[in-house]
């Protein structure tokens, strides 16, 4: 007898989750390819584990002991509970379950299933000021965590830093918040109800932290996206779509006179760049580079014995400046400049040495090569340099002589040439030079992973110690090729007629 085929069951709605409303609030696009993006397509970053890095040095200083996990830590009354799964029901305009793993949970004073005591949620604030992302999952914590405990929950924590620094904030999340959430449940699910992915975001400067970067710069590209045109951001590229201006094509093809009369009416700023924005969009276009005037671009190395190339690696959260990398470039008999025999110099600034100890350091090397320009890209350098002296008690004149030795390689750049590039950041200059960082997918993010993790475990014996030093040696390596990355920039600028 031949069976009758099966029908299969209809299968539950995938439930939004935490994760997915946090990508969904970061970038509309980014939520829908957590779900449906091809893994293989997902690049690792650091800034997901840094973030996990200060939130559990936050949890520390909160609760000292170990949390219990799951329901039966909340059973039992735990100080702290992590690793419970809480589920609910979406809007009832939806029907959608909703899923959650609260990254802590407090006992606090009250009266719940559990016993005289309930639990409200915990998270770990990024940056200085509390966002709307942050919001908005803290308010769905405590809406699934009131139902799962059978107690209300008026109010969730907000926690940043850590030991005597640790701050404490509670956060209404009724009211007000309940509503917002269920607006963006409700466009959430009606993205993900989508078959295409949501279209590229206006501005794409924070893209670099998405581990969905490589995917949508490829579609950038490929379209021509406005947001590919150094210069332009989510405001200025919303003015030119309605001017019709709808790619990186037809922005080249514009006559700037006329682009600056129609940028007009948003403001004389926008009058004023409109040549600007032309002329790069032609430049990268064409792919060929375009010299701004016939001046020389470093003529402060056309006698120069040497140069020191200069690099800083930072903990912004912290506000310290870790690492001064130096590369030490003599110029060759016959007048030129071989990046290979430049010898790295790091000088690492511990904390616990403090930073008059620092300065002596680093004014003894800069004396040991006196009339060397000291090459950096950016303004970080001059910047983190000049305020250390400031504070180390440098006298004005001390600080004029600093300043006359300190040549910022990117802002000689901008002044000289325009490239056929998205972005006149290092990585993106030297790359299109050719330059390759030794280390693949490395950035300033990991490294400062790396520094972190060595901090906490480079006394430590066994293997977490030896990873913790070959962490430290993998940061100077980084180091040393941002400054020889720096290097080929000049090197190009030099060899320019």
């Amino acid at each position: 007898m031949t069976p009758l085929p099966r029908t299969p069951l209809p299968q539950p709605p995938a439930p939004l989750t935490d994760r997915l409303l946090r990508s969904w609030l970061r970038c509309r696009r980014r939520a829908w390819l957590d779900r449906f993006g091809v893994p293989e397509e997902r690049q690792w970053n650091a800034h997901r584990a840094l973030a996990l890095n200060d939130q559990l040095r936050s949890f520390q200083t909160l609760l000292p002991k170990r949390p219990g996990h799951g329901e039966a830590a909340c059973a039992a009354g735990a100080p702290g509970v992590v690793g419970l799964r809480l589920r609910g029901t979406a809007p009832p305009a939806l029907g959608v379950p909703l899923e959650a793993h609260p990254a802590l949970l407090e006992r606090i004073a009250g009266q719940s299933r559990w016993g005289a005591f309930a639990y409200r949620p915990v998270l770990a604030r990024q940056g200085r000021r509390l966002t709307r992302e942050a919001r908005l999952v803290l308010g769905l914590w405590g809406r699934l965590l009131a139902d799962h405990q059978q107690a209300p929950v008026p109010h969730g924590l907000v926690v940043a830093g850590e030991g005597r620094a640790l701050q404490r904030e509670r956060l209404a999340l009724g009211g007000g918040l309940q509503h917002q959430l269920d607006d963006s449940l409700l466009r959430l699910a009606g993205d993900l109800d989508q078959s295409t992915p949501p279209p590229l975001v206006s501005d794409r400067k924070k893209c670099t932290l998405c581990s969905w970067r490589g995917l949508c710069d490829r579609e950038a590209v490929g379209v021509g996206h406005l947001s590919e045109v150094s210069g332009i951001g989510g405001k200025r590229r919303e003015m030119l779509l309605e001017l019709g201006v709808t790619s990186l094509a037809a922005l080249a093809a514009r006559e700037p006179e006329q682009l600056a009369e129609e940028l007009a009416v948003y403001g004389e700023q926008h009058r004023e760049i409109a040549a600007e924005l032309v002329a790069q969009a032609r430049v990268q276009a064409s792919g060929v580079p375009q010299r701004l005037g016939d001046e020389p671009v470093l003529p402060e190395l056309e006698t120069a014995p040497g140069v020191l190339l200069y690099d800083i690696e930072s903990d912004p959260d912290a506000r310290d400046d870790f690492l001064h990398g130096f590369l030490v470039l003599e110029r060759e008999p016959g007048g030129g400049w071989n990046l290979d025999s430049a010898r790295y110099q790091p000088l690492l600034a511990l904390q616990e040495h403090g930073e008059p100890r620092l300065w002596q350091r680093l004014q003894r090397l800069l004396d040991r090569y006196p009339g060397w320009p000291v090459l950096h890209y950016g303004e970080t350098e001059v910047i983190g340099l000049v305020r250390l002296a400031q504070r180390q008690g440098a006298s004005e004149a001390e600080v004029q002589r600093l300043r006359g030795r300190m040549l910022d390689v990117h802002a000689r750049l901008r002044r000289h040439w325009r490239l056929p590039v998205s972005s006149y950041g290092l990585k993106a200059v030297a790359a299109w030079l050719g330059f390759a960082w030794s280390q693949k997918g490395v950035d300033g993010a990991r490294c400062l992973l790396w520094w972190r993790q060595w901090r906490q475990w480079h006394r430590a014996g066994g293997a977490r110690g030896r990873a913790s030093r070959h962490q430290l040696q993998r940061i100077f390596l980084y180091n040393r090729d941002d400054s020889l990355a720096t290097g080929a920039v000049v090197r190009w600028l030099l060899a320019q007629p």
